[in-house]
């Protein structure tokens, strides 16, 4: 397992649409494997395969945060949304690729999601609560979408600017 670069907004590569993954191979369990150990590293609670700058539709995420939780790491390949809830949530997210960033963003409180799994088998759930936030989170990023995207223009470009400067630092060492 090795730690992977996460890529910072803004990056081209973060705005693309990932393409679906035909079958899990070695390579992929690899990646799966390295995503997990850079999500939990960072820390966060989901990694999209583009944010490591791999245009796979495969994400990553374990919201079991609790001090003495049982980790409950989740791999998913090609993911969609079967079901939505009407009942709508608010959560503050924040980004592993807009570091130090919150802002308010309003989902369906609860989700169905279909996938392929490390083992090759279709499985579908139901998430709620921060599940449900964080794989539509993640999900967003398979489709080029980020965070910001939900926010008015101007905060969104403050957020940004923030961003480019972060890199600039960055950049210098």
């Amino acid at each position: 397992m090795a730690l992977r670069n996460i890529l910072i907004h803004p990056d081209p590569r973060l705005k693309k649409v990932a393409d679906p993954i035909a079958s899990v191979t070695d390579d992929l369990r690899r990646l799966a494997d390295d995503m997990l150990e850079t999500m939990y590293h960072a820390p966060g609670i989901g990694l999209a395969a583009p944010q490591v700058a791999v245009m796979d539709r495969m994400l990553v995420m374990d919201c079991a945060k609790e001090e003495d939780a049982t980790p409950e790491p989740m791999v998913l390949i090609n993911p969609q949304i079967v079901w939505t809830s009407e009942d709508r949530s608010v959560y503050d997210e924040g980004c592993l690729s807009i570091p130090d960033q919150y802002a308010e963003v309003e989902r369906p409180a609860e989700v169905e999601v279909e996938w392929m799994g490390l083992d090759g088998k279709t499985t579908r759930a139901r998430f709620d609560g921060l599940w449900a936030t964080c794989v539509q989170h993640e999900m967003d990023h398979l489709d080029g979408k980020l965070f910001i995207d939900y926010l008015k223009p101007l905060k969104r470009q403050m957020i940004t600017r923030k961003m480019q400067k972060l890199k600039r630092e960055m950049a210098r060492g």
